[in-house]
């Protein structure tokens, strides 16, 4: 009877030791995403994740080391993925920048995750080595993506010769905003922003933009 009541009583989390470690990340995703970086405590994520901060700290040193977990887990194999797929495109590199970027607005964008990229931009400064990781490990690499196609389409002859750094920011802009604005404005607006119009509005500019061909333009008057 003891021994029954003793059962009963113990916590929660002592009767999932075994608990994985992606259920801790998973747990780390959501209150990173809603609470930032600096507001987020390990004994919240022990928490929801269903084990002891104990158990946490078996897996994750601290709130940086878990952080790096998250971003590991998540987005680098995305970005893994699409290393892959811009080394082995074979269309034009027009339809690959559509793609690349319809893709990651997909597998991101759309997801929670695009609230790490809010969270990054709004306490980078504070965190000055999560900052540098996340550079480092996401940032750096997204660009090479980008300046990977814009080189692509340039020595194909199929967009004019540009400055590739620069471009790579004013293609990257649009879409950091968009996420932004989708973790903060968007709700609020009784006309919210159509991610779809609005990236086929961007995708159109850019690619004409890059484009070599000369562009004719119908007289209006």
């Amino acid at each position: 009877m003891s021994t029954t009541l003793e059962i009963k009583s113990k916590p929660r989390w002592e009767r999932r030791k075994d608990a994985r470690p992606q259920e801790v990340l998973a747990a780390a995703l959501d209150i990173f995403v809603e609470r930032g970086y600096a507001a987020t405590r390990l004994d919240d994520v022990a928490a929801r994740a269903g084990v002891s901060k104990g158990t946490l700290y078996l897996y994750f040193e601290n709130k940086e080391e878990l952080f790096k977990a998250v971003v590991r887990e998540n987005l680098v194999p995305a970005l893994n993925e699409a290393e892959d797929y811009v080394e082995n495109y074979s269309g034009s590199s027009t339809d690959l920048l559509r793609e690349f970027i319809l893709a990651w607005w997909k597998r991101i964008g759309e997801t929670k995750l695009s609230g790490i990229t809010k969270l990054m931009m709004a306490e980078s400064g504070n965190f000055p080595d999560v900052a540098s990781f996340y550079h480092e490990e996401v940032i750096s690499r997204g660009n090479a993506l980008i300046i990977r196609v814009l080189e692509r389409g340039m020595q194909s002859g199929e967009f004019r010769r540009i400055d590739k750094v620069h471009a790579n920011l004013v293609i990257v802009s649009p879409v950091l905003m968009l996420m932004m604005w989708k973790h903060s404005f968007n709700a609020l607006q009784p006309h919210p922003i159509s991610t779809n119009e609005y990236l086929d509005c961007f995708l159109d500019l850019i690619t004409r933009g890059l484009h070599a061909a000369p562009l004719s333009f119908s007289n209006t008057q």
